[in-house]
């Protein structure tokens, strides 16, 4: 079943004011987010008007980079534009949510990277039988999966779940308001909030396949990071041509082959920032190198109290108890 919204229900006053409340938490200091502040209502009627007459226009980006952990290039929109996307990300969030799997964590509520990492041990401790048998993992990731996103193949999939023309049409116009340098209607920026929604909404046509085709009962899945779990390395093997060739030939997407293994689990896996074993999980050593780095550049409060919230979900009580002191910090660095 389509979703039933309609896009007269998305472009009301009320909807650009709400979503605005919410696109201004931890921004209001920002110069272009106070600059549309101080003239809110003239600028919520100008958008409302142009949506309502069809005739809204996506700006540009700006662009700059970032290292979380490896190189990134970040597009930033206009805030007219990023409080658009905050307008469709809550119309069409609750209706394309229902649709993903289960073990799909990547940008959807209630889910994330710590829940990722505890199913990901449940499965772990399931195939094993409690570790007395081998459980074998396949681990997979996606050649520059933001920059790769074919524009034709999502809007006609958006298409298959979505009634109203005109959403259509606006997504469209997000959609194509970016493409990677160098080529044609490919690519989504990593900055805009529908684009987190958007990759799901893509993979999720790989997520079915996963689970209906394959019959995968041990898949997990975190953007374009993904796991496959069994008893038998055989199996697993004999899904690497068939995961390969329906995400080349229905998503024009490719595995990376440098991040594309089969290992024991008992031998140590790497997903999501630490390794896993069955009975603990360690923190992974680049991951510990960029939160020292984040410690040295902005010792703050708040900084210590995310680090050692992050360290909390693994066994690194050690590594913890030495963000109090820098002495330690760099007696731990010396070795990395």
């Amino acid at each position: 079943m389509k979703s039933a919204i309609r896009y007269s229900e998305i472009i009301t006053i009320q909807s650009l004011l709400q979503a605005w409340q919410e696109f201004l938490r931890g921004k209001r200091n920002r110069g272009d987010v106070a600059l549309f502040q101080a003239k809110l209502m003239d600028n919520i009627f100008l958008l409302h008007n142009d949506l309502m007459h069809k005739t809204y226009v996506h700006g540009g980006y700006a662009a700059f980079n970032i290292s979380d952990p490896k190189p990134r290039n970040i597009h930033k929109a206009r805030v007219r534009d990023r409080l658009l996307h905050h307008v469709l990300y809550n119309a069409l969030y609750p209706y394309f949510d229902s649709k993903f799997i289960y073990d799909s964590y990547s940008c959807r509520v209630g889910k994330g990277t710590h829940r990722a990492m505890e199913r990901f041990l449940k499965f772990g401790r399931k195939v094993s039988k409690n570790g007395t048998r081998t459980c074998w993992v396949l681990k997979c990731d996606i050649r520059k999966f933001f920059a790769t996103i074919d524009h034709s193949i999502l809007k006609e999939i958006l298409s298959r779940h979505i009634e109203d023309p005109d959403i259509i049409r606006l997504l469209g116009t997000v959609i194509d308001s970016f493409a990677t340098a160098g080529k044609s209607n490919v690519g989504l920026p990593l900055g805009n909030l529908t684009s987190q929604l958007l990759v799901n909404v893509y993979m999720n046509e790989f997520d079915q396949f996963v689970k209906r085709e394959l019959k995968c009962a041990y898949y997990i899945r975190y953007a374009d990071d993904f796991v496959f779990l069994s008893d038998t390395k055989e199996d697993l093997a004999m899904l690497i041509p068939k995961i390969s060739d329906f995400l080349e030939s229905k998503l024009r997407l490719s595995l990376h082959p440098d991040k594309l293994f089969i290992k024991t689990f008992g031998s140590g896996v790497d997903f999501l920032g630490w390794v896993h074993f069955l009975d603990h999980r360690v923190l992974r050593s680049a991951t510990k190198r960029r939160m020292w780095k984040g410690m040295r550049e902005h010792p703050t409060p708040g900084a210590v109290a995310s680090y050692k919230g992050m360290l909390s979900h693994g066994n690194a009580y050690t590594l913890s108890k030495s963000i109090d002191s820098p002495r330690s910090a760099d007696a731990d660095l010396s070795f990395l």
